[in-house]
């Protein structure tokens, strides 16, 4: 009875322990980390390669005559003549202005023209007739000049009237207002039955649209390395290719030249006024648009990576690169612009790096082994990243 009792706790000790065992063994099986695959990705050498650079600048769009139209003469307007915001040639009628005072002006003008023509013919007469008469010393030498001044004079009425009819001709003209240039014309100022006053009232305006003018404000040290490239290059002075991008455009799809530098650098803000001229056949540009211009400079080496590679940080763009033992290391970037589909790195990788172009989303940290599997860099149309 005794010795059964003291094996009894026995038992249950060990099988206690054998439990205990069991279930360590097990959880440490458990915690027994398991090696995964490496990570599949595609890796690319960097591209190095020459490249366009542009300078980028902002500037607005102008036309290049643009006209206000004034009368040359007084008058209350009878009609205007054309459709507002419509496109119009050379010699279109755009407004008239009452032309019956005008008319009779001419009309005396041209009265007093036949009038003086008439007394300018008596006094040819006259004279003929008294140089005859001098001639035969029938007549006295103070009277022969005096016919001969009143011929003088009556030709002189002549010309007067003349010039007053021709006046009075263009005075006629100017009540037909019409356009001195091809372009659009803007809103009507005045209208039928108001008073246009010569030379003061604004009828409207009238801008050219093709080509048009793109002014922008190029730094000096632009300004200096764009003279510098046209000198290497035996260009022609202030002809440079730019390109002209609207504030709803996607790249820069309008070309021109810039064919003018102002004399002088504004010494407040150090640049220098510059112009470009862009043909304008489509219509898209609008005197007073906001145009993005690109300048072009020299060609550079530059190191460039497709733009799905490209990561971002709260802080920072990188990359990552094969290292040692296809370990994926990380590699902070400096972006430029975007050429060709594919993105200039200005620092942070060198020539021989090689670039995890697909697959770096799923690198959750650096020193990950991956698997690489090298192809070319390509370039392919992406949306442009935001570059700080």
């Amino acid at each position: 009875m005794y010795s059964s009792t003291i094996r009894q706790p026995c038992v249950f000790t060990i099988l206690i322990a054998l439990s205990v065992a069991f279930l360590v063994g097990c959880n440490i099986e458990s915690n027994t980390p398991v090696e995964s695959s490496p990570l599949d990705v595609a890796v690319a050498s960097v591209l190095v390669r020459s490249v366009q650079t542009w300078d980028e600048f902002n500037g607005r769009v102008h036309a290049i005559p643009t006209v206000e139209l004034r009368p040359r003469v007084s008058g209350y307007i009878n009609r205007v003549a054309y459709k507002e915001g419509s496109e119009v040639k050379p010699d279109d009628l755009l407004f008239v202005i009452d032309p019956r005072p005008y008319r009779n002006v001419l009309h005396s003008a041209q009265a007093q023209l036949e009038h003086a023509r008439s007394a300018a013919k008596l006094a040819q007469s006259k004279t003929t007739h008294a140089r005859a008469l001098f001639a035969a010393q029938a007549m006295s030498r103070e009277e022969f000049d005096r016919r001969q001044t009143e011929l003088n004079q009556t030709a002189a009425e002549v010309r007067a009237a003349e010039a007053a009819v021709a006046t009075a001709k263009l005075n006629l003209g100017f009540t037909e207002v019409r356009a001195p240039i091809a372009g659009r014309v803007g809103r009507a100022y005045l209208t039928a039955g108001n008073l246009a006053q010569a030379d003061q009232s604004m009828l409207t305006t009238l801008v050219s649209q093709d080509p048009m003018y793109v002014y922008f404000d190029c730094d000096e040290h632009s300004f200096l390395r764009h003279k510098e490239f046209t000198r290497k290059n035996n260009r022609e002075s202030n002809v440079y290719p730019v390109r002209i991008g609207l504030a709803n455009e996607e790249g820069f799809p309008h070309r021109g030249i810039v064919d003018f530098f102002d004399n002088q650098v504004d010494p407040t803000t150090g640049t220098i006024r510059a112009r470009a001229v862009v043909p304008n056949a489509n219509r898209l540009l609008t005197p007073g648009l906001f145009a993005r211009v690109q300048l072009q400079g020299d060609e550079l080496p530059a190191l460039l990576i497709d733009a799905k590679a490209i990561l971002t940080d709260q802080h920072h763009k990188y990359v990552y690169v094969l290292g040692e033992g296809n370990q994926a290391l990380r590699k902070n970037i400096t972006l430029g612009r975007q050429i060709d589909g594919l993105y200039i790195v200005q620092s942070g990788l060198d020539t021989t790096d090689k670039v995890i172009v697909t697959g770096a989303q799923k690198i959750f940290r650096e020193g990950m082994i991956v698997s690489p599997e090298h192809v070319a860099m390509e370039s392919q149309a992406i949306t442009p990243l935001p570059v700080p």
